[in-house]
């Protein structure tokens, strides 16, 4: 399944912009920006702020509802504003910053290999960087899961078997598809042998966090993936336009000029880089990659690469399901399970459509 083309503009001339279109300008400089990407990233903006609010009014104990909102002012009592403000909005933090790492890199692998399916978790980049994490836990003898570094180290390995096997990353997207799949097994199977020759209790710790869970995550797990965000969203965002032009082809952006490799290549560091980080902070959250994109696309139409509406909706769809995971049973489900539950009948969606 393939992206839609893209519609190309002739200029900056207003009466030969799309309707869809605002030109901006500030001095010598201009540049255009969607009427309806922005619709969506004010929607999405909005849908994140209800999402941190339910995220610290949802939990176990009497620090519920108005109350939480309440502790998350510094009213009420010490145990409430330490489990608000210690516990609940440290995580919905490590949450919303690992789900918009994912969402763009999903975004950018989507769109580098001309594929909806290829996301880093399906071609084995997230897979990459469980083993990376889990094999420095392990070394540490802490058992514990705290080497945020090790996750994109791990997915840049993994990448680069994928597309040292597939050829190339940006002409042959269902190679890419295919190796990437053999490689998330192996590297799958590899973790789950692992993880059985550990004594019982450091298993079960490291196998919950395989999962995708966020539980006891901080500020601290969510700094490392932030200041990431800070400097390859931008990266990202400029080589964007120039990616886009690889929809229609590898002649048009060669007639244009643009080093369609180096743009390339940029694009795959940048993806692999916050796929990585996303994992260190919440482990392999499943679907995220796939889904925000495809959200996004829809969102905000097909005419760009939708980095920012990617991002949110990825921020959205984890800590939305993080908070879902304290409520829907006795004991808490881990984000990773339940973005899988419901990530299934999406995916199955997106095979048998070709609307996305």
């Amino acid at each position: 399944m393939t992206h839609p083309m893209p519609e190309l503009s002739t200029g900056l001339n207003r009466h030969h912009l799309h309707p869809d279109v605002w030109t901006v300008r500030a001095g010598s400089y201009s540049f255009l920006v969607s009427k309806r990407a922005s619709a969506a990233v004010v929607g999405l903006g909005l849908l994140l702020f209800v999402s941190a609010c339910l995220s610290v009014a949802v939990g176990s104990g009497e620090t519920t509802g108005f109350t939480a909102v309440k502790a998350l002012f510094g009213e009420g009592t010490q145990v409430q504003t330490q489990i608000v403000q210690v516990l609940r909005l440290p995580r919905f933090a490590a949450g919303a910053a690992a789900g918009a790492a994912l969402g763009v890199a999903g975004c950018l692998i989507q769109t580098l290999a001309r594929n909806r399916l290829a996301t880093p978790d399906i071609i084995g980049v997230n897979d990459g960087a469980v083993a990376g994490v889990l094999l420095v836990a392990i070394a540490s003898s802490a058992a514990a899961i705290g080497a945020w570094w090790a996750g994109p180290a791990g997915a840049a390995v993994a990448a680069a078997i994928v597309v040292a096997a597939a050829g190339s990353m940006g002409t042959t997207g269902y190679r890419v598809l295919v190796v990437g799949i053999g490689v998330a097994v192996m590297l799958d199977s590899l973790v789950q042998l692992t993880l059985a020759r550990q004594d019982l209790d450091a298993a079960r710790s490291l196998y919950t966090w395989s999962l995708g869970y966020l539980n006891g995550r901080d500020y601290s797990s969510a700094l490392p993936v932030a200041i990431g965000l800070a400097v390859l969203l931008p990266v990202a965002l400029a080589v964007a336009r120039r990616l886009n032009l690889s929809r229609l082809g590898e002649e048009v952006p060669t007639t244009l000029g643009v080093p369609l490799n180096r743009v390339r290549f940029a694009a795959l560091i940048v993806a692999v880089g916050l796929a990585g980080l996303g994992v260190g902070v919440g482990g392999p959250i499943a679907f995220i990659a796939l889904a925000a994109p495809i959200i996004a696309s829809r969102l905000a139409g097909p005419r760009g690469v939708p980095l920012l509406v990617s991002a949110l909706s990825g921020a959205a769809l984890v800590t939305l399901c993080d908070t879902l995971g304290r409520v829907v049973g006795a004991a808490e489900v881990p984000v990773g399970v339940l973005t899988s539950l419901l990530g299934g009948p999406f995916l199955l969606w997106v095979l048998l459509t070709r609307k996305v």
